[in-house]
């Protein structure tokens, strides 16, 4: 079971809807990689995320370690208060964890990385307690080369005054082998800059240039 980790105080598990749209991505992704070493984006069908559109994304690498939006479902929106499309995605973050997501990020796109973000959001007086969950998985580009990765963000709590922004709680990543994607390897670290802090029915997910 996928938690939230929370330092001095019990695992806040995910909902079951929150769980349920994680596993329902990942295993999208996991039936397209029998094509091929990754799945490549041309391989993906929206209609095989249906249900979920609003929490999904695709990012593409623009330089190392920084990547930015090319698809963002309706949920990033109300996150962040605005479109993402064409937003890095480090807006999502507090600056201070900006430095550790470029170091992960990069492993997903030169090292076949999974990597699962567990996520705290800054809080004031308009801005409740909101936790998150971010799972980045990599994707082949068209032409050949790993630029591209999908994802899915699934939040608990209300959104409040956005844009909200979050610190890196702990983080987690499995390393995959190629041709074969078999798991080898996979960690967990508390981020050094975690803060101490406390279904929509119409979905639809909107491409920049798709």
């Amino acid at each position: 079971m996928l938690t939230f980790f929370n330092q001095g105080k019990a695992e806040k598990p995910l909902s079951s809807e929150a769980q349920s749209c994680l596993q329902l991505v990942r295993g999208y992704w996991e039936a397209l990689r029998y094509a091929g070493p990754l799945p490549s984006r041309g391989d993906i069908d929206p209609r095989g995320l249906s249900g979920v559109l609003e929490r999904v994304f695709l990012i593409e690498r623009v330089a190392h370690g920084q990547a930015r939006f090319r698809l963002s479902g309706m949920h990033l929106h109300d996150l962040l208060g605005m479109d993402a499309r064409g937003i890095p995605l480090g807006s999502f973050f507090e600056p201070v964890a900006r430095t550790r997501l470029t170091d992960e990020l990069e492993q997903v796109f030169s090292h076949h990385n999974i990597l699962t973000l567990h996520l705290e959001a800054e809080r004031s007086l308009a801005q409740p307690a909101l936790a998150a969950c971010m799972q980045i998985l990599p994707l082949a580009h068209d032409n050949g080369t790993q630029q591209l990765a999908l994802g899915c963000l699934v939040s608990e709590g209300r959104i409040g005054r956005s844009p909200r922004r979050f610190a890196i709680a702990q983080l987690h990543h499995e390393t995959i082998t190629l041709p074969g994607l078999t798991l080898v390897s996979s960690a967990s670290k508390t981020a050094p800059d975690r803060r101490m802090t406390a279904p929509r029915p119409a979905l639809r997910l909107v491409s920049s240039r798709d």
